[in-house]
C-alpha cells in the first residue's frame, strides 16, 4: 500500500511544484522505493488538449493516448516512470464524470453537491494503482487560495483522515522574497500562505522555500515556528543553473531525508546519486557548442516546445556539446528570405503545431535546409511540411498542400499531400474520425508501433527494425504520393505495421535530413536520452566542423 505526499503551493503560481515533485521522486528511487506521480489541475477543461500552447505550454501524451499537463513530462524526465492517463485529471474531467454518473442514474436520485460527490470521485482518482507503488506523490495545480482548487484541498483533506495515520503528509512550496530597499527575506508572505492551507484543515509537514538568497538558520527557525513545522523540515529550494541538478541540490538542503522523518521511517538506504552525478557532469563539462535553430509558431513561450528543449538537452548531454537553442519565428519568412535568418545555424528543427499559420515560413526553413545541406528534424507538422516542401519543388506537384488548410479556409486550394486522417488501427481495434467531430481527444494519439526500412538513416539511428513512439495528430502524408516523391530521393524509412500511414521519411543524398509524423520528444530522459536527439545534435557537430 502506497504512502501518499501531496504537494501544494502558495503565495505565487510558477515556484516549481512539478520540478519539486519530479525530484523528490527521483530522490526516493535512488533509495530504493518506487513511485508514481500524479497531477490535479483546477481548470475546467476536460484535459489540456484543446487549450491554446499561449494559455498553457505544451501538451503531454502518454503511451496509453492521454493529453495531459507539461509537469507530467517532468515527472516521466525525472524518474523514468511512464506516466499513464490515470495520472492527470482537472475539474473538467472530475465535474463531467460526476454528471455522467448523474445522467445515469447512479447516485439513485441523490441532490448531487461538490461534497461528497465531487470529493470523493477526486479521491477515487487518487487511489487508482495505491497498491502497485511505494510512494505516490500527488501535486495539486495553482495555488492555496483559489477558489477553483478548493474540491481538490477538501479531497485531500478528507484522503488523509480516511487513511491511517502516517500514511499521508503535505508538502507546501512557497516563496521568500527579498525586499532590496529593506535589504531582508520576508517570511510573511509564507506565513500567511500556512494559515490559509490550515484555515482548510490542511496542516504542511515539510515547507520547501524558494529564495534567490540563502536563508539564515534564523529565519528558517522563525518560518519553522510562526508556520508550525519543524526547522529541519524548512527547505531551501534556489535557482539553479539547470533543472537537472536539482535532485543533488534537495538532496543536499534534506528534503528526502525530511519526508522521510515525516513518515517516521528513519531506516532508509541512503540515495545511491551516480545518475545523477553523471548527468550534472555532462551538463557542466561540456567540450564545445552547437546552435540550434527552432523554427515554429508558438516561439514567444518557451514552454510550448518544452519536450524538445528538453530533448535537445539530452542530446547535447549524449554527446557533451552544449545546446544552444534560437527561436525562429515560422512567419518571418512570409516576407523575409529565410537565408537571412538561418545562414550560421548548425541544425534546424521544425516542430508540429496545428493551423495554416507559419507553415509556409516551415515549408522554406524545409527547402534552406535540403538545399544547403543542413541537418533537419522535422516533427510532426514539421514532417508534413519536408513532404510537402518536396512535393511542390521536385516532384512538380506545384499547388502540394494540407487538407487542414482548405478545411479552415473552406475551399479546394491545394492538392492534399496531407490529408484527414479518417481511420486507423490501434492494436486490434479500427477507430473511425470525422472532420467534424469534437476536437477534444479525437486525434491519433498514443504509442503506435512503425517498421522501419532496412538500411536506412532512422534504422541507423535507433539500432533496431521496430519502434514504438507517441502520436498527437489528425492529419497524415498520403501514402499514394509516396512512388513520386522516392523518384526524386525521398525515402519513406518508417511505415505503420499495416502499411498505410507513413511515420518517417528522410533525403537519401543529405547528411542527415528527417521528418517523423510522431512525437520522440516525449520519451527522452536526461540520463536515457532520445537516440533521434543524440544523432541530430552529433549531426550538427559534424555540420560545425565543416564551417
Amino acid at each position: 500500500m502506497a504512502r501518499y505526499i501531496f504537494i501544494t503551493g502558495g503565495v505565487v503560481s510558477s515556484l516549481g511544484k512539478g520540478l519539486a515533485s519530479a525530484a523528490l521522486g527521483a530522490l526516493l528511487q535512488a533509495r530504493g522505493y518506487t513511485v508514481r506521480l500524479r497531477k490535479l489541475d483546477p481548470y475546467l477543461n476536460v484535459d489540456p488538449g484543446t487549450m491554446s500552447p499561449f494559455e498553457h505550454g505544451e501538451v503531454f501524451v502518454t503511451d496509453d493516448g492521454a493529453e495531459t499537463d507539461l509537469d507530467l513530462g517532468h515527472y516521466e524526465r525525472f524518474t523514468g516512470v511512464s506516466a499513464r492517463s490515470t495520472d492527470s485529471v482537472s475539474s473538467g474531467r472530475i465535474y463531467s464524470t460526476v454528471l455522467e454518473k448523474e445522467r445515469r442514474g447512479d447516485y439513485l436520485g441523490k441532490t448531487i453537491q461538490v461534497i461528497p460527490h465531487v470529493t470523493n470521485e477526486i479521491k477515487d482518482f487518487i487511489s487508482i494503482g495505491e497498491d502497485e507503488v511505494d510512494f505516490m506523490l500527488c501535486e495539486i495545480g495553482g495555488t492555496v487560495g483559489d477558489i477553483e482548487a478548493l474540491p481538490f484541498f477538501e479531497a485531500i483533506r478528507q484522503f488523509s483522515q480516511d487513511k491511517p495515520r502516517g500514511e499521508c503528509i503535505f508538502m507546501h512550496l512557497t516563496l521568500i522574497p527579498y525586499l532590496a530597499a529593506a535589504g531582508e527575506l520576508k517570511t510573511k508572505p509564507t506565513q500567511h500562505s500556512v494559515k490559509e492551507l490550515r484555515s482548510i484543515g490542511i496542516a504542511p509537514d515539510v515547507l520547501v522555500c524558494r529564495s534567490e538568497h540563502p536563508i539564515p538558520d534564523k529565519e528558517r527557525a522563525k518560518i519553522g515556528q510562526f508556520c508550525n513545522v519543524r526547522i529541519e523540515n524548512v527547505i531551501a529550494a534556489y535557482d539553479l543553473k539547470s533543472i537537472y541538478e536539482a535532485p543533488i541540490a534537495y538532496h543536499r538542503e534534506g528534503l528526502d531525508t525530511a519526508v522521510l522523518n515525516a513518515f517516521g521511517i528513519t531506516d532508509a538506504p541512503m540515495p545511491e546519486m551516480s545518475r545523477w552525478d553523471d548527468v550534472v557532469d555532462r551538463i557542466s563539462s561540456t567540450e564545445g557548442e552547437v546552435k540550434i535553430a527552432i523554427v515554429g509558431k508558438y516561439t514567444q513561450l518557451g514552454d510550448a516546445y518544452k519536450s524538445i528543449n528538453e530533448a535537445l538537452t539530452h542530446g547535447g548531454m549524449a554527446n557533451r556539446v552544449k545546446v544552444k537553442v534560437e527561436w525562429v519565428d515560422a512567419e518571418v519568412f512570409d516576407t523575409e528570405d529565410p537565408a537571412a535568418h538561418l545562414e550560421g545555424f548548425d541544425a534546424i528543427l521544425v516542430p508540429g503545431g496545428f493551423g495554416e499559420r507559419g507553415t509556409e515560413g516551415k515549408i522554406k526553413a524545409a527547402e534552406f535546409a535540403r538545399t544547403r545541406k543542413v541537418p533537419y528534424l522535422g516533427i510532426c507538422l514539421g514532417m508534413q511540411m519536408a513532404v510537402i516542401e518536396g512535393a511542390r519543388n521536385l516532384a512538380g506537384i506545384k499547388d502540394a498542400g494540407s487538407e487542414e488548410f482548405d478545411h479552415e479556409a473552406g475551399g479546394k486550394r491545394f492538392t492534399p499531400v496531407v490529408y484527414h486522417l479518417k481511420e486507423w488501427v490501434q492494436g486490434n481495434h479500427k477507430i473511425a474520425r470525422k472532420v467534424n467531430d469534437d476536437k477534444g481527444g479525437t486525434m491519433r494519439l498514443g504509442a503506435y508501433t512503425a517498421q522501419l526500412t532496412e538500411g536506412s538513416k532512422v534504422a541507423e539511428v535507433y539500432g533496431t527494425s521496430t519502434i514504438e513512439e507517441r502520436h498527437r495528430h489528425r492529419y497524415e502524408v498520403d501514402m499514394k504520393y509516396r512512388e513520386a516523391l522516392e523518384a526524386q530521393g525521398m525515402l519513406f524509412s518508417g511505415i505503420s505495421p499495416d502499411g498505410r500511414l507513413p511515420e518517417i521519411v528522410e533525403w537519401k543524398d543529405h547528411p542527415w535530413f528527417i521528418g517523423v509524423q510522431f512525437h520522440p520528444e516525449l520519451k527522452s530522459k536526461p540520463f536515457d536520452p532520445h537516440p533521434l536527439f543524440a544523432s541530430f545534435i552529433n549531426a550538427a557537430i559534424e555540420s560545425s566542423r565543416l564551417v
